[in-house]
């Protein structure tokens, strides 16, 4: 036997042990719900009812009555069908069971998605200036450096926008600092009724959706934002708005919206922090981990999240080459994706990400 017959018995060889040491939990509820052959996803269907059970048990998933269970049982039938689905146009990611697979997709967006459409400049937004590129680091992740709270939990509440940009200013405001804080979504969703001056209805509207640069203007006019223990997230719209200015921990002066180019997008991330993005989410409901870098998906952005990073792997499950990739951090909670963030890969605007990306001056801030 050659040496590369050998080296290549003994990677796969490592490649066997390591599935074989997967916990059973992890097998039924991860790696195997996306089978093979034709035979085998009949196979899999027809034990729906069997990993439901198990969804249920991991994710604490109850419902009122024995026809609300069936219709679940259902829609989570055919989300399993749907992941197989998503894993064959997105290999190098892992796409199967989440807390999310007894909604189906109108349900999934109408609770947990919620950009609005509108790429019109708030007036006192300005156009990031053209950084130099050519010093940028291979990897860089914002969380090695201490600019990135931890993951929260919007819920079943349209208030992604909101927690973007408290990402963005939490980021700022610890570069100009040195302090990181946790500000307050709840104060946006309560409070700010920021509109987009070029669409029609594209209004900032708590649990309804709204926009980044919007929630950027609301932060500009009203002086700033809380924190987060003076103003607490309750994932639903408060009747009034009970934003005290005396309490302001953190305040901007502008913001700036940065290039699609992609270069642009990690020079500023390196300088001026985490950046407020946009995404279009259709692939994220059945994401697990890896690079999630489908071969079609939507431009149409409708999820707003935070860019905290940026980097490149091998190419799953074989390392055949490197694969540029973000690093985003969601707001569904730590039980969801790679400990509540996802990776997309760089380099060809997938799933619209590089095409809303915005910038808050940390120079601005100002802590009380």
């Amino acid at each position: 036997m050659d040496r590369f017959s050998l080296l290549s018995l003994l990677f796969l060889f490592g490649l066997l042990s390591s599935a074989l040491a997967s916990t059973a939990e992890d097998d039924l509820l991860i790696r195997q719900v996306v089978p093979g052959g034709d035979e085998e996803v009949e196979d899999h269907l027809l034990n729906a009812e069997h990993h439901f059970e198990s969804f249920k048990s991991k994710f604490g998933k109850s419902y009122a009555s024995r026809e609300e269970h069936d219709y679940r049982l259902g829609v989570f039938r055919a989300n399993l069908r749907r992941a197989r689905r998503h894993q064959a146009v997105d290999p190098s990611a892992v796409h199967g069971i989440t807390k999310f697979s007894d909604l189906t997709p109108k349900e999934f967006r109408r609770q947990f998605l919620g950009l609005k459409k509108g790429l019109g400049l708030p007036r006192d937004a300005n156009k990031a200036p053209i950084l130099p590129t050519n010093d940028l680091p291979t990897d860089f992740d914002w969380r090695d450096h201490g600019a990135v709270t931890k993951v929260k939990d919007q819920g079943s509440c349209g208030s992604c926008w909101s927690f973007s940009t408290t990402g963005a200013l939490e980021g700022a405001h610890f570069l100009a600092t040195g302090e990181l804080v946790s500000l307050s979504e709840q104060q946006f969703v309560d409070c700010d009724h920021e509109c987009d001056p070029e669409e029609r209805g594209a209004c900032d509207d708590g649990c309804n959706g709204g926009l980044m640069n919007n929630a950027f203007e609301y932060a500009l006019k009203s002086g700033g934002v809380v924190r987060e223990e003076d103003y607490p997230y309750t994932g639903r719209d408060g009747p009034t708005c009970k934003f005290d200015k005396s309490k302001v921990a953190a305040s901007v002066s502008n913001f700036s919206v940065v290039s699609t180019d992609e270069d642009q997008i990690a020079a500023n991330l390196v300088k001026h922090g985490p950046l407020s993005v946009a995404i279009n989410a259709v692939f994220m409901q059945t994401y697990i981990g890896g690079v999630s870098c489908p071969y079609i998906c939507s431009k149409h952005q409708d999820h707003g999240v935070l860019l905290v990073g940026y980097g490149s792997a091998g190419y799953a499950p074989i390392r055949l080459k490197e694969k540029p990739f973000w690093i985003i951090k969601n707001s569904w909670g730590e039980n969801w994706g790679e400990n509540g963030y996802y990776k997309i890969c760089r380099g060809r605007n997938i799933c619209g990400v590089d095409a809303m990306v915005s910038t808050v001056a940390a120079t601005e801030f100002k802590a009380n």
